[in-house]
């Protein structure tokens, strides 16, 4: 069975010796405060790192308004987005600029815009299906640190454990790292500059 919030907040619990959770709405400390901590520490894990499990691609949408200056046009960008990492045409990178959740560009009305991204997808019924556990026990460990100051008011168990996370979140860096070939400059992308309008503002590629 796919872990869930709710394990990985009940496991983080019992490593501070609290009672594990079984819903965010129970009334007791313990689910209180994971129900209000939890999102925001798995969203600034996953924007922290180009984690490769939670990386996506998708084509933008290109807005009617265009930007006030500096830029000439603009796309929204998925509400799932938790970190931008490049905007692409023809499969090549081109400079771009993130205003809120738009991204400002000088792509033109025929150019596909594509955009890579992390992404944390809260309309989904279970997000965390798709966590590895090297991640998750990360996760575990950093909720725990948090924890052992908010539920037990134990700070040196919260430095500890903190300690803790920060070596098994390298160890998960290093781990999700290995998720893809090794770099290499696609030169062969190249050639595709001459369908784009946007070819002036093409930076290179290294993949």
């Amino acid at each position: 069975m796919a872990t869930t919030k709710i394990d990985i907040c009940a496991r983080a619990l019992v490593m501070i010796g609290a009672s594990p959770i079984t819903s965010f709405t129970d009334g007791t400390t313990e689910s209180t405060v994971a129900s209000n901590l939890y999102e925001d520490t798995i969203k600034n894990m996953l924007s922290s790192y180009r984690w490769r499990f939670a990386s996506k691609q998708a084509q933008l949408s290109r807005l009617t308004d265009a930007p006030d200056h500096k830029w000439d046009s603009a796309y929204q960008l998925p509400s799932e987005l938790v970190g931008l990492h490049g905007v692409f045409v023809n499969d090549m990178p081109i400079r771009f600029e993130r205003y809120g959740d738009m991204v400002f560009n000088d792509a033109v009305s025929t150019d596909k815009v594509y955009a890579d991204y992390t992404y944390y997808d809260t309309t989904l019924s279970n997000p965390e299906a798709f966590f590895p556990p090297y991640f998750i026990f990360s996760a575990e460990l950093t909720l725990a640190s948090i924890f052992a100051y908010a539920v037990a008011q134990n700070a040196d168990l919260s430095n500890s454990l903190e300690a803790k996370a920060n070596r098994q979140l390298a160890i998960a860096k290093n781990i999700d790292a290995q998720q893809r070939t090794s770099s290499r400059l696609r030169v062969t992308r190249f050639n595709n500059t001459r369908n784009s309008s946007g070819a002036s503002n093409i930076e290179g590629i290294v993949e």
